[in-house]
């Protein structure tokens, strides 16, 4: 059956799946990365991290704003520029991932993404409910319960399905118009915030060491854009070849950072008179704590709202990451599948388990580390001018251009393993004190300590490969637009 060229519609369902995107549908401009990061980047959970900064990093207000600019708009910048692979191969970026570590090779990178998709899709899930459940209690004296639990997870579960359902266009306009709205809402709420902040503490509070401000880039920058950085292709694969690459970093770097700069300004402001912000388990809560009474409603409604922005995305990917993986299903089921996992983490969470913020935490500092490491591995690949061929990254057989050597490409799968490992050495990941995960014996050095295990993964990974990887010739066949169009007329 053949890929229809109307399946890219506002409203309609997408039917193409992973397979690349021929230029004749292409089309769009760089303006649409700035509204999908920035709708990515408006949810509450940047309050906790601007807090973090000054209450567990002993940073100024002056640092920490700096802290933000630099964590944000940088980590944005390389979602930016890893997401030209998705123009210039027309692909997700896992699938595309396929032509650097080969066909078998890339399972691992695309195993570890996807159970990161999962991770932040249960916290988003988790909290949003959360915040359902208490505008119901505000706004009509409705007491929280075991059933009204799961109507608050169906109900957000629901409309993350309907707009990562039906896909790219919906997503692309959604994002424009419900990132205006929730934007202002939002904006309303941290002007009345601003109101509770103790100028005099925030003021005469001391500043931190340099290495502090160094540690804060990198605690900012993996809690917000690493954690993006495999799916920047995923929504600039139907922009056309000719845009200039630099507008989309830009458009990327501005998007994110424009909003997270100011939730992670004001989150540092109010950690600086109270710090219960910083060690809350319901960030939802401690925020509306601070509010008075009549603002609650637009308060939880923007949580909501910018929670929902952030989770379609996130569901998106992770259906189109499951089909990398293997699962021979219609893009549309495959998201169908990823929101019944949502739905079963949510219910463990909020229903079974005593804590959940501390455990997932835990888990996504772990999973920041291989992530990290293909990050490094694809960036360098990506700078030697890698092409793509489109039939090559479809077929997974032994005749696959992207077979290489038993089905791995050995120096970037071996480039990612060592980075992992290296990575792992100076990564710790507890709950508390008393409650160490996982601790690397280089964890208590300066890395270890300031939490950037991640940070040498990248490095390491990005080193490894540019030494040990040559590089690759055009794959073999024809590649470029007459292997798409060819993939089109064949019909998958």
């Amino acid at each position: 059956m053949a890929v229809s060229k109307t399946n890219d519609r506002v409203g309609s369902v997408e039917t193409r799946g992973i397979e690349p995107v021929p230029d004749s549908e292409r089309r769009g401009h760089a303006g649409q990365m700035f509204w999908t990061w920035f709708a990515a980047n408006i949810s509450i959970l940047g309050l906790p991290l601007g807090a973090t900064l000054v209450a567990f990093r002993g940073l100024d207000i002056w640092q920490a704003v700096l802290v933000a600019v630099l964590g944000s708009f940088g980590s944005f910048a390389l979602v930016g520029a890893l997401s030209l692979a998705g123009k210039k191969g027309g692909a997700p970026a896992l699938t595309l991932s396929r032509a650097v570590f080969g066909q078998r090779g890339n399972a691992g990178p695309t195993l570890i993404t996807w159970l990161s998709r999962v991770g932040w899709e249960t916290i988003s899930t988790t909290t949003a409910a959360y915040a359902l459940l208490a505008l119901l209690d505000t706004a009509f004296g409705v007491r929280k319960n075991t059933v009204l639990t799961l109507v608050c997870l169906l109900v957000f579960i629901a409309c993350t399905l309907l707009i990562s359902g039906l896909g790219h266009a919906t997503i692309m306009w959604i994002n424009k118009w419900a990132t205006v709205v929730f934007g202002v809402l939002n904006l309303v709420v941290m002007g009345f915030l601003i109101s509770t902040v103790d100028w005099a503490k925030v003021l005469d509070a001391p500043a931190g060491p340099a290495s502090a401000v160094v540690a804060g880039v990198g605690f900012i920058a993996s809690g917000t854009g690493i954690g993006w950085a495999n799916a920047g292709a995923d929504y600039a694969r139907y922009l056309p070849r000719a845009i200039p690459g630099r507008r989309l970093v830009v458009a990327s770097a501005f998007g994110a950072g424009i909003p997270l700069v100011l939730l992670i300004s004001l989150g540092s402001l109010l950690s600086a008179g109270d710090r219960s912000l910083a060690t809350a388990s319901d960030p939802v809560a401690a925020v509306n704590a601070m509010l008075p009474s009549w603002m609650a409603i637009p308060y939880l409604v923007a949580a909501f709202g910018g929670l929902l922005m952030s989770n379609h995305l996130s569901t998106y990917s992770a259906g189109l990451t499951m089909i990398t993986l293997g699962l021979r299903v219609p893009r549309a089921y495959a998201v169908a599948l990823d929101v019944v996992l949502m739905f079963a983490g949510g219910i463990y969470f909020m229903l079974v388990a005593g804590d959940f913020y501390g455990p997932f935490s835990t888990f996504l500092t772990l999973l920041a580390v291989p992530i990290s490491a293909w990050i490094g591995v694809v960036a360098v690949d990506s700078l030697r001018g890698r092409d793509y061929d489109p039939r090559a990254l479809m077929d997974t057989t032994r005749s696959s251009a992207y077979w290489y050597s038993g089905g791995f490409r050995l120096p970037a799968v071996l480039g990612w393993a060592l980075a992992i490992v290296a990575g792992l050495l100076f990564t710790k990941a507890s709950t508390s004190a008393d409650d160490v995960w996982f601790a690397g014996p280089l964890s208590d050095t300066w890395f270890g300590v300031n939490g950037l295990g991640w940070a040498v993964s990248m490095a390491v990974a990005a080193a490894v490969y540019a030494l040990c990887g040559r590089r690759v010739p055009p794959a073999r066949g024809d590649s470029g637009e007459r292997a798409a169009a060819r993939l089109q007329g064949a019909g998958r």
